[in-house]
């Protein structure tokens, strides 16, 4: 099941404070196992004990009578606590937010960004079938022009939702394959601009400085961090540096339907403060749905 391993370790969490008095020396002295539980389930240090350390902010001193009613009453805080980190970054509807926008008779672009093998040009495909499905055109712009197969696969993926690429040789200024692909749009009358950019690592200067080039270009109206939800504690720092380059709007989460444990979202969001807007749920164009966050949360919670 998704996100087993991290229902267990909030399950874990509220067995052990369950049977103990919830004053603030007993809390702490539990801290450690209980932030260590949460980072075994993929969820950054940091993370961990932020949540952690504001569950004891609500618990302490608070009276609860009965063995079942401390339970509910740990669960419901829980549930308040991570319902808020996730409602307190807002939300976006991709589709909702390009209507609205369209009214400026101007391309809305799209810029996608994110480590290498996050599943950035699957996505964007993902993207394209659920604009396509809602009348709302696009053209992508291949502005990976560093990995070597990077464009055909971005042609096969477009090829196959129905909408064009716009692209230069290995090579070519990636800001200048989406220049050219937000020009092609305003020509035709197209809606909206996705731009492919190539993976990298937050440690490489000479990509990100590319990157930051491409935001500077193209003035995207949207920059989406994709994030591989099997990527373990990494995430935070990732996730962190690429909005200090750049400035994030919002994320994407893929491979949800694999073995994940689900922390990486929570990393996600604490790290950038932006909502997660979809999630990648299996491998057709049509698996791309919108984040809901008491979804996430009664599955790692409990209803």
């Amino acid at each position: 099941m998704v996100f087993d391993k991290l229902k267990n370790a909030f399950d874990e969490i509220v067995n052990k404070l369950t049977t103990t008095e919830l004053d603030e020396r007993t809390v702490e002295k539990y801290e450690l196992d209980l932030i260590f539980t949460l980072v075994e389930s993929d969820v950054a240090y940091e993370v961990a004990e932020y949540i952690i350390n504001e569950l004891k902010r609500k618990i302490v001193g608070k009276k609860v009578r009965r063995f079942e009613d401390k339970r509910i009453f740990l669960k419901r805080c829980l549930k308040d606590l991570i319902l808020g980190l996730f409602t307190s970054v807002g939300d976006i509807d991709f589709i909702e937010y390009i209507q609205n926008k369209k009214r400026y008779k101007k391309p809305i672009v799209m810029l996608f960004l994110g480590p290498n093998g996050h599943g950035k040009t699957t996505t964007i495909a993902k993207v394209a079938y659920m604009l396509l499905k809602h009348g709302i055109t696009a053209v992508a712009a291949a502005s990976d022009t560093f990995r070597a197969g990077a464009i055909e696969q971005l042609e096969i993926h477009c090829k196959n939702v129905g909408i064009r690429v716009i692209k230069h040789k290995y090579g070519a200024d990636p800001a200048a394959v989406a220049f050219d692909a937000i020009r092609h749009a305003k020509s035709k009358g197209i809606d909206v601009v996705l731009i492919d950019t190539a993976g990298r690592m937050q440690t490489d200067k000479d990509l990100m400085n590319e990157m930051k080039k491409i935001a500077r270009v193209t003035n995207p109206d949207l920059k989406i961090f994709v994030g591989d939800a099997l990527t373990g504690n990494d995430a935070l720092e990732e996730a962190r540096k690429f909005h200090e380059e750049v400035g994030l709007d919002c994320s994407i989460l893929t491979k949800v339907d694999a073995d994940t444990k689900g922390g990486v979202a929570l990393s996600i969001v604490y790290a950038t403060r932006k909502p997660i807007a979809y999630v990648g749920v299996g491998q057709r164009y049509e698996d791309l749905i919108k984040f809901d966050p008491m979804w996430f949360v009664n599955k790692i919670i409990g209803k």
